[in-house]
């Protein structure tokens, strides 16, 4: 294992979990609270959606060559980071809601019935607090992982088919939400006149773009 296929793995988990990072930096502009638990749940969510995606993806190893799987892989690392690409720049153009303190990342955008809940939560984060109680707590710290945790799934297959170990990314993956979600919640409440950092949610795209090119 080369130096950089271990570095490519923290790389992947941090692109991978920097949503969470802008998802609780709007949470802490807002003033709202994500309990420690509630943090955790999040973060588990993502990790778990990440394993059950490589599961999928190391079974698809069984039906092709190392190297077509490897491309693949790549390819669709390259496909997702050009999608998020394509949302970051797109939001940047929509209108702004009048009462929004910061512009929100439109993520997904399908008329589908069945997901249309996690969908709206992934179109406006804050929709979460179902309660309106300007707390996330049980359920709504369940579906917000969820809806967060759908770029790691797809990710995953990606990653899968090029050789990551699924249990060290999705550890990693974990972990690093866990702390993404928690600093990007400080960092909100601290620093609520930075919020350009939000911009920060096309850099996964690029990583993921690169990841995908170097293993392609």
């Amino acid at each position: 294992m080369t130096m950089f296929f271990k570095l490519s793995i923290f790389i992947l988990a941090f692109a991978v979990s920097l949503d969470n990072f802008s998802t609780g930096f709007t949470y802490g502009l807002r003033k709202m609270r994500i309990p420690l638990k509630s943090v955790l749940i999040i973060a588990i969510c993502s990790g778990v959606s990440l394993f059950i995606s490589m599961l999928f993806g190391k079974s698809l190893l069984t039906f092709m060559q190392p190297e077509v799987a490897n491309r693949i892989g790549g390819t669709i690392l390259i496909l997702i980071g050009a999608w998020v690409l394509f949302q970051f720049f797109r939001s940047r153009h929509e209108q702004e809601d009048d009462e929004a303190v910061l512009e929100e990342k439109v993520v997904l955008n399908l008329e589908i019935r069945s997901l249309g809940f996690v969908i709206h939560i992934l179109k406006k984060p804050t929709s979460a607090d179902f309660d309106r109680s300007g707390t996330i707590t049980g359920i709504e710290a369940f579906m917000l992982g969820i809806a967060l945790s759908l770029d790691a799934f797809g990710a995953g297959i990606g990653a899968a088919m090029m050789g990551y170990s699924s249990y060290l990314l999705s550890i990693l993956v974990t972990l690093m939400s866990f702390l993404f979600v928690s600093g990007g919640l400080k960092l909100g409440n601290i620093f609520s006149h930075l919020s350009w950092m939000k911009k920060v949610s096309f850099l996964p795209g690029i990583l993921l773009i690169l990841i995908g090119i170097y293993k392609f």
